[in-house]
């Protein structure tokens, strides 16, 4: 062997060996190895060199890549012999389907491979990182590794967070606008029912915050939130219903003469006349929970109590009265029932007058 990269490392009757540096696919084949003894000796040896792939680079990406477009990721690697294999990865996690070339160098001796990746770009790809292996037997299991950052812009993704998920009347309400876009959203829009906010002084916008104190009725109504970048525009909407307040009112009086009155926001009296009357609380189911304004009602329901009331006093008294009514008597005309006749009797009622300290009248 007429090489200087082959050099003799040892010779002897029984061994023969040789070291090749700076090895290259040229130095592939059969190596014959003679002992010129009686007879001659030969040995043969057929040497294999690996063609090591080149590092893979990526290409077909331009950025930024819109949602909804067509991305053909294309990693390729030369050089390698046999042919490498090549595996796709997003966020290392592996991708399949990707389409597979094997082409032969001019040499003929080593390939060139390519893998295609073809995908739809979308908004969760946003920040991935798609990186191409290279597998070969050369790289003594450490492969050959391209990497590329996606950068997707998509339209804004809106939503409305509340503060309050039973608004009533008097409260406040927060409503807070959430937007994702990339680029980064404008400042958002508020509308209510289509047109602008009708109340700026209770309305209050602070950024993507809709802030609306003093709740009433009239704040019923479509809350709209609007984000927009270079990319489009997307919206939400937010159905504010605003609730009556609960009152429950509970005041219990105690009247004399064993008769109770329970009064409660919006009742129905019923009274029954027996020797101790009550009156029992109920509540009407077609009443409406936070009225507002004077409660006939409950005017009505206290005046009935008084009245019955005084009703029932009166007719008790009555009765106590006409218990303990007495007799009016006088001693005036003592003797006459047992008079004969007309003037004896007024004689003897008149002697009786001597005696006027004994006359005793009873008031009762």
């Amino acid at each position: 062997l007429r090489d200087n990269r082959i050099e003799l490392v040892r010779a002897s009757w029984h061994e023969l060996s040789i070291s090749v540096s700076d090895v290259s696919l040229s130095d592939e084949g059969q190596y014959t190895c003679s002992l010129f003894t009686m007879p001659v000796k030969t040995s043969k040896a057929f040497l294999t060199v690996l063609g090591v792939p080149e590092k893979p680079q990526i290409t077909g990406f331009t950025s930024p890549v819109m949602e909804g477009e067509r991305m053909q990721l294309t990693c390729k690697t030369s050089g390698s012999k046999p042919a490498a294999d090549i595996r796709w990865f997003k966020n290392d996690k592996e991708v399949k389907d990707a389409k597979f070339l094997k082409e032969e160098d001019a040499n003929r001796k080593t390939f060139t491979v390519s893998s295609t990746l073809d995908f739809l770009a979308d908004r969760s790809d946003d920040g991935a990182v798609v990186s191409c292996r290279v597998d070969h037997e050369s790289l003594n299991s450490t492969p050959q590794i391209a990497m590329q950052v996606l950068e997707i812009h998509y339209t804004p993704l809106v939503k409305i967070i509340s503060s309050n998920s039973w608004p009533e009347e008097g409260q406040s309400i927060i409503l807070t606008c959430e937007s994702k876009g990339k680029p980064v959203p404008e400042p958002v829009l508020w509308t209510k029912d289509g047109g602008e906010l009708p109340d700026p002084e209770r309305m209050v916008v602070n950024g993507r915050v809709l802030s609306i104190s003093f709740l009433n009725k009239t704040d019923n109504g479509t809350y709209r939130c609007e984000a927009k970048n270079p990319i489009g525009r997307n919206s939400t909407e937010y159905v504010l219903i605003v609730h009556d307040v609960f009152n429950t009112l509970l005041p219990t009086t105690v009247i004399p003469s064993l008769t109770t009155a329970t009064v409660t926001t919006n009742v129905a009296l019923t009274a029954s006349t027996s020797t101790s009357p009550t009156a029992t609380s109920v509540r009407d189911p077609n009443a409406l929970a936070g009225q507002t304004g004077p409660d006939h009602a409950l005017i009505g329901g206290i005046v009935a109590v008084v009245v019955f009331v005084t009703l029932c006093s009166i007719i008790l008294l009555g009765r106590y009265l006409a218990r303990h009514k007495g007799t009016y008597l006088t001693n005036e005309a003592k003797g006459a029932e047992d008079a004969p006749d007309a003037d004896t009797a007024i004689i003897n009622a008149e002697g009786s007058q001597v005696n006027a300290e004994e006359k005793k009248e009873y008031f009762i």
